[in-house]
């Protein structure tokens, strides 16, 4: 040819049978190989694989070539019939992977939308416990302002975020008569002046004795007074027993009025009413989980007005609003009620999950507008009558809380454990002012401040009186000959003491007679 066309050199090299991709040449037998196989065979065997002679990888020559080397066509590619297999094949393999990649694609969209649900529900959670830390911020700041404190402004709130969240709140008319009452009551106590002359001095409070002893009250068996109340006069009292019974007693005419029977277990906890001096209306709880109602009755005294099936856990304790018309229980149950008198009805029920050894104490303040909580794992809490927030928790007690009494000045709270601790409590600065331990192996069941808020009475092995002020000691009686002190009564003026006991006796001290 007069002008040579380029050509494609093709090799075949003789260990592997085809077109190499680095072709040498062997000086020892001029044979071509693939430069991997044959160095790989010299390393393993150091001859060359033609004549067997000893060889190298120095005997071995790169060819070189232009154009590269090309692979020749597979011979199954060099006709008709098997091109179109190739071709089904490689149509198999793209559908193979386009199912595999639905698969893929319908298995993100699952985990996408399993994250989006998770970021909504996250979104709920964080909405409501926004909502629950506002109302707590409210209700603290309800609080401090009754008791004359300030508290600081919460952060403004981010933009609300349109979805329900959980909420409870007292009817208009409810929460408009807890309101009034309690600014009504807290101008009171700010007009309130110091303790008139009249009132009793310590000297006075460390001469008291026993001047009366009224026995014999409830049965024998089982004996005791488990619970005590006494009217505004002092002259009717009113007890619950570990008889199941509620005694009405004139400590004037020195008789039992009433003898009130239907709850199935001892009675935790008697109230009177305190919107009239005779024929009141009786409160009393029971570890049957009831509570009732006692009414006035002209032939018997009294009789049942109401029976509430109150709790699913043991009623432990009940308090009265001050404004006389609403009550509440506590109960084992975790559950704090509020009722109104005239109905008998609920008007609010909170559970409290996180009170897992339920109330074992209850006590309004003075104001009606907080709820004081002792609970059986050792915390006080502080609840906003209106909101059903818990506006304080108050932590320190080792045992259950089983008595707490809040003072008449409105700021100062004290309170008793199964630790044989007694604590007192500033609501101003929410913090612990003073602790003192009684006795080794001493119960607390009671305590009682006087209507000025001067001294403070413990009950339980036997009944002291201290200073409310730093808690030191001022007298300590212990007629009750090791039966255990179960309810306190201060008269007015802190002029006399009743208590009742396990021993059935309700005992009057107070200035011995000449």
């Amino acid at each position: 040819h007069d002008k040579e066309e380029p050509t494609k050199h093709i090799f075949y090299v003789i260990v592997s049978g085809e077109a190499p991709e680095q072709p040498v040449v062997s000086v020892k037998s001029g044979n071509v190989f693939e430069k991997r196989l044959i160095e790989k065979y010299i390393a393993d065997n150091g001859k060359d694989p033609i004549n067997n002679e000893e060889m190298t990888v120095e005997d071995l020559i790169d060819i070189k070539s232009t154009p590269e080397t090309v692979k020749p066509r597979p011979p199954k590619l060099s006709s008709v019939p098997s091109l179109l297999s190739a071709l089904q094949n490689e149509w198999d393999s793209v559908m193979l992977e386009s199912f595999t990649l639905k698969q893929q694609y319908q298995q993100v969209r699952q985990e996408l939308s399993h994250a989006l649900y998770q970021n909504d529900a996250a979104t709920r959670v964080i909405a409501r416990m926004k909502k629950e830390r506002d109302s707590a911020r409210e209700a603290l700041a309800n609080v401090q302002a009754h008791l004359g404190t300030a508290v600081a402004a919460p952060a403004e709130a981010t933009k609300e975020e349109s979805m329900d969240v959980d909420a409870s709140a007292l009817p208009e008319d409810v929460d408009a008569k807890i309101a009034a009452t309690g600014e009504e009551l807290r101008q009171n106590r700010r007009n309130k002046k110091k303790p008139p002359v009249e009132f009793a001095s310590v000297e006075a409070v460390k001469e008291y004795a026993e001047i009366k002893n009224i026995p014999s009250l409830h049965a024998a068996r089982p004996a005791g007074i488990t619970a005590l109340d006494v009217n505004e006069s002092g002259s009717i009292i009113l007890t619950g027993g570990n008889d199941k019974h509620v005694l009405v007693y004139n400590k004037d005419e020195d008789k039992v009025i009433a003898n009130l029977t239907g709850h199935t277990k001892k009675v935790t906890a008697v109230k009177f009413r305190g919107q009239q001096e005779q024929n009141d209306v009786l409160l009393s709880a029971s570890a049957d989980k009831h509570v009732r109602v006692w009414v006035a009755d002209e032939k018997k005294g009294y009789k049942l007005g109401h029976n509430i099936n109150a709790h699913k856990g043991e009623a432990m304790d009940i308090s009265v609003h001050p404004s006389k018309d609403y009550f509440v229980s506590a109960g084992l149950d975790s559950k704090w009620s509020l009722y109104d008198f005239e109905t008998a009805k609920p008007i609010v029920e909170v559970f409290d999950t996180e009170v897992e050894a339920g109330f074992h104490s209850i006590e309004f303040h003075p104001d009606g507008m907080i709820l004081g909580a002792g609970t059986g794992n050792g915390v006080l809490q502080m609840w906003d009558a209106r909101s059903q927030q818990i506006a304080a928790r108050f932590e320190g007690h080792a045992g259950k809380v089983g008595a707490l009494a809040f003072s008449e000045n409105g700021y100062i709270l004290a309170s008793a454990s199964e630790d044989n601790l007694v604590k007192i409590w500033d609501l101003r600065k929410l913090a612990n002012t003073k602790t003192f331990t009684l006795d080794e192996n001493y119960k607390v069941n009671a305590l009682s401040f006087d209507n000025y808020g001067q001294y403070l009475a413990i009950g339980g092995t036997d009944l002291r009186v201290v200073k409310a002020k730093d808690g030191s000691a001022i007298a300590t009686y212990n007629d009750n000959d090791k039966s255990e002190i179960t309810g306190i009564h201060w008269t007015p003026l802190a002029h006399g003491l009743m208590c009742s006991s396990l021993d059935r006796s309700v005992r009057v001290y107070g200035a011995p007679s000449n």
